[in-house]
């Protein structure tokens, strides 16, 4: 095997260990689940990331893509994934254990590096696995992805709400922190009065004296210019190689702080800095009475009219208009489901989007009178998408928001939490077929109530 482990070998029963093929109940949705899955895909699809020759033995690839599925199909956190692993002994099933363990299989950081070994292109073999699996259990019919809905919404980003003087405050802060780290002696860190200031402005804003409020905004720029003016003259020179990737990131939060000082009120949202730690966090107004706007980046679902299985999710930086991301979005449900669509229903946002395929766009406006009955039956359809992106930011991701770094952490999120998604339509399928085959074996009988003599 690729990973060295020892997982392909006969298996012999363990003195004091307990076997959980003898623990579980075979007719459970999780183990029928595990034993639709074919694993072996992921073993052949990741085979060029691992080293069979050299290094220690890691973890099988088997329990990580197990805990990762695990993780978005019940939208925890890692540490959660791996305490509630120890505690539930389908969950040690599903992830390919032999026996009851009592300690986590593996470490956060673990988790975190195989999510960036796995890739983009790897989540998508994760989200085809669950179509091919809903084909397998006869849950789905290819012909059922043949027409598709397609709608856009905003992948939030774990991100503060972004304040101008927020902003500043935490700039200066990340970079006193920095010059800390470095024994580079500053003059005067502004640590206690900035932060008073930080509070003020957040009552000015509340009681809406905005003259106030932009004095202590300017009063804050004022202590976030004297700390990089500082760092800039104290003509630092690394002298170890931990020295000098830790100047290297200072010299990043400098150009963020720079770039935060000169904007204002005249800069446009698109060149605007709403995050330190994710700067390429986009505003986005999607025109919600309840939020206004929104953090994040623009992602599109490609999921089937008949079923609601998500045969694409991809997201879009730089707010593109809804229309131009509806050719990529189809190319990449046609990649993952393995059908061309046929027809795609779309709402009046996709409206002379240049698109160019054999599939057929319809616009689902308000005119409907006029339109056959079958055609028109899609069109009611269109709007079975908007609970599938609810299910999909609230129940698969922590906290509805992308906490992963980065466009590569956001595409990376977006395949996920479509796939987290899937795997719980599974679930309860598996749950009614086999409901379906009992009451089918043991039909329930009329009791017959004679009456007394």
């Amino acid at each position: 095997m690729m990973t060295k482990s020892t997982a392909g070998q006969p298996v012999q029963t363990l003195f004091g260990k307990i076997m959980l093929t003898d623990l579980v109940d075979h007719q459970h949705e999780l183990v029928r689940l595990a034993d639709a899955i074919d694993w072996g895909q992921f073993e052949k699809a990741l085979k060029g990331s691992y080293s069979a020759d050299n290094g220690r033995p890691s973890c099988p690839v088997r329990m990580l893509t197990g805990l990762t599925m695990l993780r978005y199909m019940f939208g925890l956190s890692d540490q959660e994934v791996l305490d509630g692993w120890v505690e539930n002994p389908y969950w040690q099933y599903f992830c390919g254990e032999i026996f009851f363990e009592h300690r986590p299989p593996t470490t956060q950081p673990t988790l975190s590096r195989w999510r960036a070994k796995l890739g983009e292109s790897g989540a998508e073999e994760m989200l085809r696995e669950t179509l091919r699996c809903a084909r397998r259990n006869k849950l789905a019919k290819s012909t059922d992805f043949e027409r598709v809905n397609v709608d856009t919404h905003v992948q939030e980003k774990y991100v503060r709400h972004p304040t101008d003087a927020g902003l500043l405050d935490r700039a200066r802060e990340r970079l006193v922190k920095d010059a800390g780290r470095l024994h580079i002696r500053l003059k005067r860190n502004w640590r206690r009065k900035g932060k008073q200031m930080c509070r003020k402005c957040s009552g000015y804003a509340k009681a809406r004296q905005f003259k106030r409020l932009r004095r202590g905004v300017a009063t804050l720029k004022g202590y976030l210019r004297k700390v990089v003016a500082e760092l800039e003259a104290s003509n630092f020179i690394p002298k170890t190689p931990w020295e000098t990737a830790t100047w290297m990131r200072v010299q990043e939060d400098i150009a963020l702080a720079k770039r935060l000082l000169e904007q204002d009120a005249t800069t446009p949202g698109r060149e605007r800095l709403y995050s330190l730690h994710e700067p390429k966090t986009e505003c986005i107004a999607k025109g919600k009475s309840h939020k206004r706007y929104e953090f994040g980046v623009k992602a599109g679902l490609v999921t089937s009219a008949r079923g609601c299985w998500i045969l694409g999710a991809k997201t879009f930086p730089g707010n593109p208009y809804d229309g131009h991301t509806l050719q990529p979005a189809l190319e990449q449900a046609e990649r993952i489901g393995g059908v061309v669509p046929r027809q795609a229903c779309v709402d009046l946002g996709y409206r002379k989007s240049g698109y160019e395929g054999p599939c057929d766009i319809q616009v689902v406006n308000r005119f409907r009178k006029t339109r056959n009955r079958n055609l028109l039956h899609w069109w009611k359809r269109r709007n079975a998408i908007e609970p599938v992106i609810g299910h999909v930011r609230e129940d698969h991701s922590r906290e509805g928001r992308c906490r992963l770094a980065g466009a590569a952490g956001d595409a990376l999120h977006a395949l996920l939490t479509a796939m987290g998604y899937n795997l719980r339509k599974l679930l309860k399928g598996l749950k009614r077929l086999f409901l379906s085959l009992v009451a089918w074996l043991f039909p329930p009988r009329l009791s017959v109530f004679l009456p007394a003599i």
